[in-house]
């Protein structure tokens, strides 16, 4: 038997099989276990963290610089689980009107080799910024620096006009309607503050070339410093159109 085998098997197993030695190898099982491929971690997405990641993102490419941006849920969220790691917030759909009092907005979830989503949320919209605001009765006419006003942080989205802008002790405004104690200052609340007004006599510098020559004349409108506005010759009674340089003069071109 021995004779026999040495004719066709390698010398090497002929020896180990003289020596009583088995190998026993099984077709279902690999001669080299291979380990598992290990799932990927997770964790829970709750209603905070989608809300951080929305408002985030509404900020940077919707409100900006308009305010601070403040979301609420107006249906529970349901958490889902989400691969560990970074993951950055797409908007898939928000209204023409953008970020209103309530809106819905549609968004995905990007992971690093995955796409999640998408969701569709309804939600409510506050935007903080801080705004003039009358802490007492305003009157027409008043000058905004004399008046008492003050910076109060509001939700400017149930605001629909625009906002008053200026600096604290302006002198070149004046109250331009009268305003209820604790309104936030519109835009049409102020109006530039006239040195002219209607019925003063003034000076009108009339120029001619070279020629310059000084009238004076009776104010028929209110005026601000650059302004256009309509003036009677005390002499000829003809209406003329001058432009306001300060409280007493005007310039007349011909």
């Amino acid at each position: 038997m021995k004779r026999r085998l040495s004719t066709w098997l390698p010398p090497f197993i002929v020896a180990c099989l003289g020596a009583g030695f088995a190998v026993h190898l099984s077709a279902s099982e690999p001669s080299i276990s291979t380990p598992p491929i290990a799932a990927p971690r997770q964790h829970t997405l709750a209603e905070p963290d989608v809300l951080s990641l929305l408002t985030a993102t509404l900020q940077r490419e919707s409100v900006k610089d308009l305010g601070e941006l403040e979301l609420r849920t107006l249906q529970p969220w349901k958490s889902v689980s989400v691969p560990d790691g970074p993951l950055t917030l797409r908007l898939l759909d928000l209204p023409n009107t953008g970020v209103t009092s309530a809106f819905i907005v549609r968004f995905e979830l990007c992971a690093t080799n995955q796409t999640l989503g998408p969701w569709q949320l309804p939600v409510q919209g506050h935007i903080w910024r801080e705004v003039w605001v009358a802490r007492s009765p305003l009157k027409r006419g008043e000058l905004v620096c004399d008046s008492d006003v003050a910076r109060e942080r509001r939700d400017i989205l149930s605001l629909h006009e625009p906002l008053a802008e200026f600096a604290a002790g302006d002198t070149t405004l004046e109250i331009a309607e009268s305003v209820q104690a604790g309104t936030p200052l519109l835009a049409r609340c102020v109006r530039a503050h006239p040195v002219m007004r209607r019925g003063q006599m003034a000076d009108a510098l009339v120029q001619d070339g070279t020629l310059s020559i000084t009238l004076k004349v009776e104010v028929l409108q209110d005026g601000v410093p650059g302004q256009i506005i309509r003036v009677r010759n005390a002499q000829t009674r003809r209406d003329i159109l001058g432009k306001v340089l300060n409280d007493q003069t005007l310039i007349v071109s011909r």
